[in-house]
């Protein structure tokens, strides 16, 4: 068997990882680190996650750094910031005995000026999220002129995330003489694209899913009612007292959702998606990492970086929508070679994602019922009996407590102890799984073979119009809405007639089952975290509700009897013989079309013709003249009886009395030193006078007037008194 030392490593890389713990290579590195350390080429790389993909790719590229040049020598393309932090860590550890190797992870959500700064400092080794990268390449900070060796990890999934042109960006501004190494789970068309194009010759290596790795991990599905997952869920973690495991969702808000379902029902659980910053994704991934969180609950993008050894369980809360995602949840688990389980919740309907999922990865997934209520009660009880026998007393309760606890106690037996003690710890599991119902589908799955598709016939039995308070205000077609109706009511199309879809309601039509049984289905259900209400609808026949489109399909009835129109007859276009022409009539009385006489442009004087209308004469609007004695406009005088021929010209008069401007003298600063102050004065001299107001005994003004100079002309009052303030 090949050990690490063997592959030709650094004495330093090799030495980094013996202290790992690390003897033996897998598969993949066995393969890949002595072809790409003796014959520097480009690789194409294909393994599930967790086979050691990083140290495939991480020991040879430290391999070749040189020290002494500060410049990036190696570029490591991810798609998450998760998956950059870890390739980044890993890479760090690898190197600690390098010295003078620097690394440095590029990614969104945290400063880009600080990265810069580092990035002047000398790097050689970047490990960077597209985005991210392509941003300081814009922004003149990132050069890549002298990079030797660029590293495409989970290139499959960059891919999905949309991350195609940025790749290709960064490609063009490396060197066209350097080493591509491509590692990914699957191999699509545009991971072969990319391999076409920016790779000469590469040498590949492929590890199929039948390694020793993959054989740890045990394959389970489930199979239960759409509105019956969460509850098979929470069994599912009950049954397995000790779960410490991830949940996949195919969305970030069904993520959060089940999170918050499951902290509200007392889990250690937590929520990591794309709406979360980064900050909050390190500090949820740290708590995950110590184990402060039993179950973490993510979007397929968001875990590609989780790399946590001891996940014992993956849950898939729904079957993802790419088949190849199943590998990559499913690789989050069974890793560092200890045993893994993954189980799929899926829907009856879903057999052929099921095949699909088999083919991909060469599996049968085993069939798993979910557990009943009184198997969850024997493993939590079993689960417990064992933490209580193996839980070690001595020196953690001091005698003194331990005496005291027993005087408090009393009389009461060990059996009433042991019995209040499970009371008070499992009181919730016993109120929750004593009467549980079965969750599963009765049945597994039918198998089906291929055949054509077939129009569905309608279901005969009764009619019945339902109200849903479901409409286009939830984001719901009616296709989904029929998917919707068909998992609720555990049935398929042909029981679903005309759907009404409004903007926050719908009328649905269902065909063949009793409305109890409807509208129980219905009970509890939620839809995106609003409650769905299902009641029957009043007028069922559809009367006097106005013509409604239902969409494609044929038009149906609400019930009731469909009239015959058998008797009607065919429509026949009546004769009107009896009419007469149509004749332009006169509108004068008595007189015929014949008779009207030509137009005539009357007067609109009294009696007058139009030959007797005068032309116009502009008249005047005095009293009793005309327009011949109109005289020419004079400009008269607004005085009294003047005439314009008498109007004097504009003088500018004085205000004062009797005074002209002639007589106003130049300005002069004058002061009131003779005169007494207001506030110097005693108050009983002032009471009752205000400053320019007459003194109430006085009739000639008192002092206002003693305060006015008499012999200055009026001109002179402005000085005195200053403007006047409006």
């Amino acid at each position: 068997m090949t050990t690490f030392s063997e592959l030709g490593l650094k004495p330093e890389l090799a030495q980094a990882v013996a202290e790992l713990g690390f003897t033996q290579p897998t598969p993949i590195q066995e393969q890949a680190i002595p072809e790409l350390i003796t014959n520097p080429r480009d690789l194409v790389g294909l393994a599930r996650t967790g086979t050691g993909k990083t140290a495939a790719f991480g020991l040879p590229l430290l391999h070749f750094i040189d020290p002494e040049s500060k410049y990036p020598q190696a570029l490591v393309l991810c798609p998450t910031r998760e998956l950059c932090i870890q390739i980044t860590e890993d890479l760090k550890t690898f190197a600690k005995h390098l010295r003078g190797v620097s690394i440095l992870p590029v990614y969104g959500g945290s400063s880009i000026s600080l990265q810069i700064k580092e990035l002047r400092r000398g790097i050689q080794v970047i490990v960077g999220t597209p985005g991210r990268l392509n941003d300081m390449i814009e922004r003149g900070a990132l050069k890549l002129g002298e990079v030797k060796t660029v590293v495409l990890d989970e290139a499959d999934e960059m891919l999905n995330m949309g991350f195609r042109e940025a790749i290709d960006t960064i490609l063009a501004e490396t060197p066209k003489e350097k080493n591509t190494w491509l590692f990914s789970a699957t191999m699509p068309d545009g991971v072969a694209r990319i391999s076409r194009s920016y790779m000469k010759d590469p040498f590949t290596v492929s590890i199929k899913g039948t390694v020793e790795g993959e054989s740890r991990i045990d394959h389970f599905y489930c199979v239960v009612h759409a509105r019956d997952r969460y509850p098979a869920l929470r069994r599912i973690v009950d049954a397995h007292p000790d779960i410490y495991g991830i949940i996949f969702c195919r969305t970030k808000l069904e993520t959060q959702e089940v999170a918050d379902h499951l902290i509200r029902d007392g889990y250690m659980a937590n929520a990591i998606h794309g709406d979360l910053s980064q900050q909050q994704r390190d500090l949820v991934m740290k708590r995950f990492r110590t184990k402060q969180v039993q179950m973490l609950v993510a979007t397929d993008v968001a875990a590609r970086g989780i790399d946590v050894d001891d996940v014992t369980h993956v849950l898939h809360y729904q079957a993802p929508d790419e088949p190849e995602a199943y590998t990559h949840r499913s690789g989050r688990t069974g890793r560092a070679g200890k045993n893994g389980i993954s189980i799929l919740f899926m829907h009856a309907k879903e057999t052929g994602k099921l095949r699909v999922i088999e083919r991909l990865t060469g599996r049968k997934l085993i069939y798993l019922p979910v557990p009943a209520g009184v198997d969850v009660l024997r493993n939590q009880l079993l689960s417990f009996a064992t933490k209580l026998k193996n839980t070690e007393t001595a020196n953690v309760v001091p005698p003194e407590y331990l005496a005291l606890l027993k005087e408090a106690m009393g009389d009461m037996t060990s059996e009433e102890m042991l019995e209040k003690f499970m009371a008070l710890n499992l009181a919730k599991l016993f109120a929750d799984y004593s009467r549980s119902p079965d969750l599963n589908v009765t049945g597994k799955p039918r198998e089906r073979t291929d055949r054509p598709e077939r129009d569905y016939a309608e279901a005969t039995g009764d009619k019945h119009t339902y109200f849903v308070s479901i409409g286009r205000m939830d984001n719901v077609d009616p296709g989904q809405l029929l998917r919707i109706l068909c998992d609720q009511l555990n049935t398929d199309r042909t029981h679903i007639g005309k759907i009404d879809l409004k903007h926050n309601f719908s009328f649905v039509q269902i065909i063949g089952l009793e409305p109890t049984e409807v509208m129980n289905s219905f009970k509890g259900f939620t839809n995106r975290g609003r409650p769905v209400r299902v009641n029957q609808a009043e007028n069922e026949s559809g009367e006097d509700r106005g013509p409604r489109s239902f969409g494609g399909g044929e038009e149906r009835s609400f019930g009731g009897e469909r009239k015959s129109f058998g008797d009607r007859k065919p429509y026949e276009k009546k004769s009107f013989g009896d009419r007469k022409p149509y004749e332009r009539k006169s509108f004068g009385e008595g007189s015929s079309s014949s008779e009207r006489k030509p137009y005539e442009r009357k007067s609109f004087g009294e009696g007058s013709s139009s030959s007797e209308r005068k032309p116009y004469e502009r008249k005047s609007f005095g009293e009793g003249s005309s327009s011949s004695e109109h005289k020419p406009y004079e400009r008269k005088s607004f005085g009294e009886g003047s005439s314009s021929g008498e109007r004097k010209p504009y003088e500018k008069k004085s205000f004062g009395e009797s005074k002209s401007f002639g007589d106003r003298k130049p300005y002069e600063k004058k002061t009131f030193g003779e005169k007494p102050s207001r506030r110097s004065s005693p108050p009983s001299e002032n009471v009752g006078k205000g400053f320019g107001k007459p003194d109430k005994d006085k009739g000639d003004g008192g002092d206002w007037k003693n305060l006015m100079n008499d012999s200055a002309p009026s001109g002179d009052r402005k000085k005195k008194f200053g403007k006047k303030k409006f």
